[in-house]
């Protein structure tokens, strides 16, 4: 195996939501992304004790993960409907118990290893904005239950 030379971008991750369910799995791309964010903070706590001989002990006493990301607003030709999958997104902010959440993977579309899946709640903030800004929406996807390592989808 070589020695790795190449940065990887940031425009490495893609994101697909899951239209169907927990039985029947439908994932669906998210799509024009212009912003991605994850991030998985453990949550650590000071443990040390007089057994320690002053050294500071600590331990990981929990997860939790979330993704910020923003996307460009996309509706159909005649301006009749929106992205199917940011619609479902958009519902889910307003929706209460199970359909307040919302499956969702993401992984690197290169097909490098790395490649999440887990279930989201979801935060919608329209972005508005100036009368020539392009209609852009921050979505902040807070994890509920674990964010769970998967295989690649897209590696061959």
């Amino acid at each position: 195996m070589s020695t790795p030379t190449e940065t990887v971008l940031a425009r490495r991750w893609r994101m697909d939501v899951n239209m169907g369910d927990d039985v029947t799995p439908d994932y669906q791309l998210c799509p024009a992304i212009t912003e991605f964010q994850p991030q998985w903070p453990p949550n650590i706590e000071e443990s040390t004790t007089y057994d320690s001989d002053g050294w500071k002990d600590n331990d990981k006493t929990g997860q939790e993960w979330s993704v910020e990301l923003t996307f460009n607003r996309k509706a159909t030709p005649d301006s009749t409907a929106f992205s199917p999958v940011h619609e479902a997104l958009r519902l889910a902010s307003f929706a209460y118990g199970p359909d307040s959440k919302v499956g969702v993977r993401f992984y690197d579309r290169n097909g490098l290893p790395e490649a999440y899946s887990g279930k989201v709640l979801v935060t919608w903030e329209d972005q508005g904005g100036e009368s020539t800004d392009l209609g852009q929406v921050q979505v902040t996807l807070t994890g509920t239950g674990p964010l769970t390592p998967i295989t690649n989808p897209v590696t061959p």
